[in-house]
């Protein structure tokens, strides 16, 4: 389409076609020209990008927003905002105009987590939530979470992640692997990994009978192949608890972390929650 034709056509209908492609194309279409630019910023285009449910989602904000127009919204929305009294974040992604959503430790459930032998509850460093929890000592380890999909974008393929920390007084923790898994419907994936960071060192094991059941263990799980947290943006470690592609069906979403197996003592995980994204 020549330029002439291009500055023919009414600006709302240019705003159509925009509507159908994505933010960041919205955004670099602006610079075109003053056309492009006055239809790329219309309310028209970027409600398009918004969840459909919007509305419903602002109600639960925490704290009101003000907004000057629906892309001010969507940029808005697309940083982590606590919703639900806390207990969770909401954001779209930028890219790919889906829902983001993270689960606070209080919304998990963790065994023996009203234990304060166990674990203890209190406001952690740069954390999105007004309290998180640290394991003190256990040998049972399990962390549970679910989501509904209706609350997720539909036709996305998503990932779950544990978010982390590690203490300076952290043991046992990866003297065996902890397994994860996610389910969903009839699919359900599961795995193993080590509860160290990427730029662990490997230590000493604590002593020769455990070393003896860790090496036993060890030889019997060839998939771990070193899995271990990953560093985040924001200074956190996150765990990949497995993937899953949210279609039509309403349904819950089930995922988990334990190590069960063990029988020596553990401590030093600090947990923020589980954050579901679009997988890139």
């Amino acid at each position: 389409m020549s330029e002439t034709t291009i500055q023919e056509l009414p600006e709302d209908c240019l705003a159509h076609v925009i509507a159908f492609t994505t933010p960041r194309n919205a955004c670099h279409s602006s610079l075109a020209s003053t056309m492009f630019h006055n239809s790329a910023k219309s309310d028209f285009v970027w409600d398009k990008f918004l969840p459909r449910d919007y509305c419903d989602i602002m109600s639960k904000l925490v704290s009101p927003m003000e907004f000057s127009s629906k892309k001010d919204l969507f940029f808005k929305l697309s940083t982590p905002l606590l919703i639900d009294g806390g207990s969770k974040t909401f954001a779209i992604d930028k890219v790919t105009n889906t829902k983001c959503y993270m689960l606070s430790a209080r919304e998990l459930s963790i065994a023996w987590a009203s234990n304060p032998h166990c674990w203890s509850w209190k406001p952690l460093l740069q954390s999105r939530f007004s309290e998180g929890v640290e394991l003190i000592m256990i040998s049972w380890l399990e962390i549970y979470g679910k989501i509904n999909t209706r609350m997720l974008t539909k036709n996305t393929n998503y990932g779950a992640y544990l978010v982390v920390k590690l203490a300076n007084r952290a043991f046992g923790l990866d003297s065996l692997p902890s397994e994860v898994s996610l389910e969903v419907g009839d699919y359900k994936s599961t795995r193993k990994v080590y509860l160290r960071s990427g730029e662990y060192k490997e230590q000493e094991l604590e002593r020769d009978t455990m070393q003896n059941k860790i090496n036993e263990s060890r030889s019997r799980i060839h998939e771990v192949e070193e899995r271990v947290l990953h560093m985040r943006e924001d200074g956190w470690l996150e765990v990949e608890l497995g993937e899953f592609y949210c279609d039509d069906k309403d349904e819950e979403v089930k995922m988990s972390l334990k190590e069960v197996e063990g029988v020596h003592l553990k401590g030093g995980l600090l947990v923020e929650g589980i954050e579901l994204r679009p997988k890139q």
